[in-house]
């Protein structure tokens, strides 16, 4: 393929941008219809092979190198194709887990025992002091940043840090406890 011919696609003649296609397609063609496993996908490709190589060819640094280069970005579209299969063979083989993940979720025996959870956490987090839960409420239910909450105690960000700390050190004490002893429904309010 000549030089000046390659100008003439830059310079935006359809027509040069036409016979580079008819000219090159064949062997690229060719060469994906033996990398792919249908021949419908070597065609697909195949267009958009040279839909990159024009949208590209003014960055082409050796002209005379029109094929080695074309088979470069046929090559890297084969290696796209594989990885997109790849991806996509992976993900569906998660479905049947997903499915199972999404029937156990609306299982009533999960429900149940999400509530059970969330009451024993409730029950854990009564029982300790009223500061110890203000605090974990406020940070962990209601988002609040660690500095809004300096404020709302009146105490500085590292006093803060630290109260927080051991509101967290003492919830999990009690529900430790509370998991050991089988049972938080009758947990005692011990203030911790």
């Amino acid at each position: 393929m000549s030089f000046s011919f390659i100008k003439r696609i830059l310079s935006g003649d359809s027509h040069a941008a036409v016979e580079f296609y008819r000219s090159c397609s064949p062997k690229i063609l060719s060469y994906l219809s033996r990398k792919l496993p249908r021949y419908e996908d070597a065609q697909e490709l195949t267009n958009d092979v040279f839909l990159d190589a024009i949208d590209s060819l003014s960055m082409l640094k050796k002209k005379d190198c029109v094929m080695a280069w074309l088979y470069r970005i046929a090559h890297n579209k084969t290696v796209d194709f594989y990885r997109r299969r790849k991806i996509k063979s992976v993900l569906l083989s998660q479905i049947p887990f997903l499915q199972i993940v999404a029937n156990e979720i609306n299982n009533p025996e999960f429900q149940f025992e999400k509530d059970k959870i969330r009451n024993s956490i409730e029950a854990v987090l009564y029982g300790l002091s009223a500061k110890y839960r203000k605090i974990l409420t406020l940070r962990y239910e209601e988002k609040i940043p660690v500095k809004e909450l300096a404020q709302i105690f009146n105490l500085s960000f590292k006093a803060t840090e630290s109260l927080i700390f051991r509101a967290r050190q003492s919830f999990k004490l009690a529900y430790a406890r509370s998991a050991s002893s089988g049972h938080t429904e009758n947990l005692k309010y011990e203030r911790v």
